[in-house]
């Protein structure tokens, strides 16, 4: 009697499509998770899968019901050389796991990556909605000064040699081209990519940002390195000098703004990394799950 009761359980739960038994309210979803410059895929993650780009969103997204993906690309390179890598990587992964259409969310320079790829590559017919989060749709003076500092009789040198260390890093044969990812976040390219990139009518478009109230070295001890020269080039450029401790705040605002996220009493902000919970750094100062479930929920009521 035992083992017929087990037997009918196990073939019950057999019978039982996949996606139902995470049903949730992201049921029947589709997200890609685009990273930004430096970024790879957290099927693989970096470091033997130690280090972990989005800090285990995509597996909470998929337990709320979600089909989930974390695309790869070159580690540095262009706009262009990205999205086109991105399209092939999402296209591929939609027919295999039947979805019609998908919610793109980028961030930094990813979120520039998923609009190029709506205009300019003819996703917008697979494309339900475009997020950003901590974008930089206006520019990030942080790497306009960086690549003032490099003459320009050395950029290819300097090309050369980082280019072939993001290879040996993350282990990736793809192309890299450190100066052009530097480039593609300048001030005057964007301000040339809105031009050529402009929104794709009928397509909602949605942004998120975040700040740092100041550079604060413990609970962000790289951004706060980064924090005063964005604050400063912020400022010289018309940006403002809120940001993120690589974007300002001004920058990250695209098609719907809505809002940064809430941060817990004690944290001073929410940088750049913590935005993803990259290495799991922002979890301890915000709700990082619950933010990205209504990040998904806002782009499933939009449909």
């Amino acid at each position: 009697m035992k083992t017929k009761l087990v037997t009918g359980i196990f073939a019950l739960l057999l019978a039982i499509p996949s996606s139902g038994l995470f049903a949730g309210p992201l049921d029947g979803q589709c997200i890609a998770l685009v990273h930004g410059i430096l970024g790879f895929d957290d099927t693989k993650g970096l470091a033997a899968g130690l280090v972990k780009y989005w800090g285990g969103l995509d597996g909470y997204l998929r337990t709320q019901g979600a089909k989930v993906t974390t695309p790869g690309s070159s580690a540095a390179n262009s706009i262009p050389v990205r999205a086109d890598q991105i399209k092939t990587a999402v296209t591929s992964w939609m027919t295999s796991n039947g979805c019609a259409k998908v919610q793109l969310v980028g961030h930094s320079q990813g979120g520039l990556v998923v609009r190029y790829m709506v205009k300019n590559l003819g996703f917008n017919t697979k494309t339900a909605t475009v997020t950003t989060v901590d974008s930089l749709h206006k520019g990030a003076p942080l790497a306009d000064i960086v690549l003032a500092v490099i003459p320009s009789w050395l950029q290819p040198f300097a090309n050369s040699a980082l280019s072939l260390l993001a290879k040996l890093v993350y282990r990736d044969g793809r192309p890299q081209d450190v100066i052009a990812m530097g480039k593609s976040l300048t001030v005057s390219y964007v301000n040339s990519f809105n031009t050529t990139t402009p929104n794709v009518s009928g397509m909602k478009y949605y942004s998120y940002g975040n700040s740092m109230a100041w550079a604060d070295l413990i609970q962000h001890p790289l951004m706060a390195l980064t924090h005063p020269i964005t604050w400063a080039g912020g400022l010289y450029y018309g940006l403002g000098g809120s940001n993120d401790g690589v974007v300002p705040l001004t920058s990250q605002k695209w098609g719907t703004y809505k809002g940064e996220a809430p941060s817990y009493w004690f944290a001073t902000g929410i940088d750049h990394l913590q935005a993803t919970n990259f290495e799991w750094s922002g979890q301890t100062y915000f709700d990082v799950n619950g933010w990205y479930l209504n990040i998904a929920k806002n782009a499933k009521a939009a449909l």
